[in-house]
């Protein structure tokens, strides 16, 4: 009797604010979960049962974390890659149509196609740390937008309520040095030195 192998399958699931839009290469399943605690459950077992070879998420900044740490917490294997790689393929296959379930179809195809290494995710030390890394790069900029307005403003009222402003943001900027002198060893394993 001849054994007959499956064929692996990939997935690509689209995050929005309140849902999932999920779609299976090569079946072309699709499907849909809310965005919730009971959304997740369901998505994990479905993907449990279908055991997926890959499994690939945008980074969207911050909506993927929840889903990526339930499926990662399943031990289903997924990538979490950069929006401009799925943009860069869906442009150079031709696909520039904008829906929720047509970018999870794209995901899908760039998860069979492209096959991105599986990859752990970041331990708790490091999440943090990137997050205060971004916080910082908005901080930066928030102050000079609003030396920006400063220097622009020409009645007083604005200008003391664009001071006050300022006086806060960089208030939160010396929050910022502080922490960034923690020595290296005591920053989570693999932490670069920052700069200024």
């Amino acid at each position: 009797m001849e054994h007959v192998t499956a064929m692996p399958s990939f997935v690509g699931i689209d995050i929005s604010k309140d849902r999932l839009d999920v779609h299976v290469r090569p079946s072309g399943q699709t499907f849909a979960v809310v965005r919730d605690g009971k959304g997740l459950e369901q998505l994990v077992n479905d993907l449990l049962a279908l055991n997926p070879a890959l499994i690939v998420l945008e980074a969207t900044g911050g909506f993927e974390i929840t889903v990526a740490a339930a499926l990662a917490s399943a031990g289903l294997p997924l990538a979490v890659v950069n929006p401009r790689q799925i943009r860069d393929f869906a442009r150079a296959m031709g696909r520039l149509a904008k829906t929720d379930a047509l970018d999870a179809q794209v995901i899908a195809l760039f998860a069979e196609r492209i096959r991105p290494e599986p990859r752990p995710l970041a331990d708790a030390d490091s999440q943090a740390l990137a997050e205060l890394i971004a916080r910082r790069r908005q901080v930066i900029e928030m102050i000079g937008m609003e030396a920006n307005r400063l220097r622009q403003a020409r009645t007083a009222h604005v200008q003391r309520m664009l001071r006050s402003t300022l006086k806060t943001l960089e208030a939160s900027w010396s929050n910022w040095i502080t922490i960034s002198t923690i020595p290296l060893s005591a920053r989570p394993s693999g932490a670069q030195p920052m700069t200024f």
